[in-house]
């Protein structure tokens, strides 16, 4: 079972702290789509012997498309691939794109899933973020998407400056009163060459500080394992049976393949990635060739890809699938240097699999890079 990633690269407005591949001038869409559907068709036989589980449209801003053009895409992957019955289908959205005409139509489409960018339910935060959309927008168009989409999933984000765990904790008491299934949640970081990152630079906002993002993230967990959502990954709470299947696939190393520029792809062995150059990746497609670059990944660059997305889930690294995947000597290795976690309180051993606490839970990004094996 196998998942495809569609990005559109085009967004409304530049968010203050995005680094994705976007572009916020349009004027090239419609070329843009006969290249995605194009490469759709380029690239089935990758998934000749596979069945495709989830399609996930990604961004960018999905959103800004049409339902017509959305459900075209669709029907290219169902005309090339062999898809399951009643698989996931995302689209990640914008609440400024939800109108309830909109909303109507993507109910009436293939698309199941819905992930809504609310970000936060503040305005001056949506303001210093750049939103396209307001905070009143935010909260009519999930009252909206409720009565049309069962499974449906918001983005929240935690650790802005000077935001206070009062105001932290009203953010996510106002998601838990739409009873959503899913939630997902990310501290804001300072990427390079974004506007956030010339804002700080300037004094004009206050840095990014590593230790408000850990308190709210421990606030975070806490409050949604109240309403009985599952932390199932480190920035994911899900209620039971809405884990989002297509992150599932990235993180349990499972096939998927990007469509789009900058998009990724892995087959378990190889991961590739797009041109991010929306008129080279156009003329690359249009030209019947394929603008990406392939890595081939060595048994070790696979083991520490297994353990950087194995601990932050609750599934945890498995001592068995290492040994059996990739050799005793990986085991030995990995079982000393976790016993040092172990003794500090950061992991715990249960039967065969290796988990954070919740003593290490924020700090599981650093925990693997401790397991690595460096050549």
């Amino acid at each position: 079972m196998s998942s495809i990633y569609i990005h559109i690269p085009f967004c409304k407005q530049a968010c203050h702290y995005c680094d994705f591949h976007f572009s916020t001038t349009m004027g090239k869409k419609e070329e843009m789509l006969l290249a995605i559907e194009k490469e759709l068709e380029l690239r089935r036989a990758e998934f000749e012997n596979d069945s495709i589980k989830t399609i996930y449209f990604g961004g960018g801003t999905p959103s800004v498309l049409n339902t017509e053009e959305i459900n075209k895409i669709i029907q290219v992957v169902y005309n090339n691939y062999t898809v399951e019955i009643n698989p996931e289908i995302t689209l990640e959205a914008n609440p400024d794109d939800l109108s309830i005409q909109k909303i109507k139509e993507l109910a009436a489409s293939k698309i199941n899933r819905l992930s809504i960018g609310v970000q936060s339910f503040f305005e001056e935060d949506l303001k210093l973020m750049n939103r396209a959309h307001n905070a009143k927008e935010a909260e009519n168009c999930i009252k909206e998407a409720t009565k049309y989409f069962d499974n449906i999933s918001i983005d929240l984000i935690y650790g802005m400056p000077e935001m206070s765990n009062e105001k932290w904790l009203l953010n996510i008491k106002k998601a838990q009163s739409f009873n959503l299934p899913h939630i997902s949640s990310y501290a804001l970081t300072v990427e390079p060459k974004t506007a956030l990152e010339d804002f700080v630079k300037k004094g004009k906002i206050k840095p990014v500080r590593d230790n408000v993002a850990q308190e709210h993230h421990r606030i975070l967990v806490e409050e949604l394992e109240k309403s009985n959502y599952v932390n199932y990954e480190f920035s994911n709470f899900g209620k039971s049976g809405y884990f989002s299947q297509n992150n599932m696939a990235y993180w349990q190393g499972k096939k998927y393949m990007g469509i789009g520029p900058s998009a990724h792809s892995f087959d378990g062995v190889k991961r590739s990635w797009n041109i991010n150059n929306n008129p080279k990746y156009i003329k690359a497609i249009n030209n019947n060739k394929q603008p990406r670059e392939i890595e081939e990944l060595t048994i070790t660059d696979r083991y520490n890809e297994y353990v950087m997305t194995g601990l932050r889930t609750i599934w945890g690294v498995s001592l068995q699938k290492v040994k059996a995947d990739f050799g005793e000597n990986y085991v030995l290795y990995i079982n000393k240097e976790a016993s040092k976690k172990i003794e500090k309180g950061l992991l715990r051993l249960d039967e065969d699999k290796l988990l954070v606490t919740k003593k290490g839970k924020f700090l599981s990004d650093g925990i693997a890079s401790d397991l690595f094996i460096i050549n």
